[in-house]
């Protein structure tokens, strides 16, 4: 049901552009990048911003943050331990990571809008109904609020902008976010293996009990310890690489997004994310997700396609534990 096709675009689109492109649902290469200055982005320049500022980051034994993890036991959906560090700690241990057999892979993936998040877009708000600021918001001269011709587009702003850095060690499990996702890479490059809705009988999602990795004492490595205080399971696909073991019937889309380039890619599409470092070992991306719109007969469709799968749900809350 799905062909190996995508569009590629020279530059960016206009609103009119882009909402024919939301409406077609296919995923979309634009070879340019909202971001004027990548060159922002170096470590100096984010250390100059950051660098004694801690920060949340994940850190996992194997780089699959938010992932089926197979441990004595039985099948986990395992999540990552979050310890603070600085700025400067972490991208001088992503640069020696390169150089050495580290043991923790780690990421900046703070995925709750790290930069802005949609209550930063409403007006209305006074500061006492304001959440504590954005854990990155000294990043904000740097990273754009938004994409003009998406919130013109779409007549909203973004729900979250987030930005991401780790390196190639760390994989993003397949999963399906309920957001019109435009994802630009400042530097090295995000490999996407991209499923359109209509696969989603091929994703085998099961119920999976929850389970993080956590620190026993400081120094120690990471334990993968079952949360035995929660009967909550988690619906995951059980596709662990979906590269080395492609679903049944399928043909998925396979994208590669270099530094200065961005992918729209639209709300309901399975996805799978590996990246490549650039020459420091380091990739670094930022993500505006918009929200659907609920409502009509794509919402209808989505929402059809994900309750085939047997428990009844069409987006729900997991579904936005997004690791990209």
């Amino acid at each position: 049901m799905n062909g190996d096709h995508y569009k590629v675009l020279d530059r960016l689109p206009s609103a009119l552009e882009f909402l024919r492109l939301v409406h077609i649902s296919r995923p979309v290469l634009i070879l340019e990048s909202p971001v004027n200055e990548l060159a922002q982005f170096s470590d100096e320049s984010l250390l100059q911003r950051m660098g004694q500022n801690e920060i949340s980051i994940a850190k996992t034994p194997s780089g699959r943050a938010d992932a089926i993890v197979y441990s004595e036991g039985g099948e986990y959906f395992a999540e990552p331990c979050t310890e603070m560090t600085t700025m400067q700690a972490f991208l001088n241990e992503l640069t020696s990571a390169a150089d050495t057999d580290a043991s923790e892979v780690l990421y900046l993936q703070s995925q709750d809008g790290n930069v802005y998040r949609a209550e930063d877009f409403n007006e209305d708000l006074d500061k006492s109904e304001r959440p504590r600021d954005s854990e990155l918001k000294l990043l904000r001269d740097i990273v754009p609020p938004q994409v003009p011709f998406v919130t013109e587009a779409l007549d909203q702003p973004p729900d979250a902008v987030n930005l991401w850095i780790g390196d190639e060690r760390s994989v993003t499990s397949i999963h399906a976010d309920p957001y019109e996702n435009v994802y630009t890479v400042v530097r090295g490059a995000k490999h996407f293996t991209l499923y359109p809705p209509t696969e989603s009988c091929f994703m085998e999602r099961r119920l999976y009990r929850r389970a993080e990795y956590q620190r026993p004492r400081p120094g120690a490595p990471l334990v993968l310890r079952p949360n035995e205080n929660s009967d909550d399971k988690i619906p995951w696909p059980s596709l662990v690489d979906p590269d080395q073991v492609p679903p049944l019937e399928s043909m998925p889309v396979r994208i590669t997004v270099e530094a200065g380039q961005t992918l729209y890619l639209p709300a309901g599409w399975w996805h799978y994310v590996r990246q490549s470092n650039d020459h420091t070992g380091k990739c670094v991306a930022i993500n505006w997700w918009y929200d659907m719109e609920m409502q009509g007969s794509r919402w209808l469709w989505l929402s059809f396609l994900k309750g085939e799968l047997g428990d009844g749900e069409a987006f729900s809350e997991e579904d936005d534990s997004d690791t990209d």
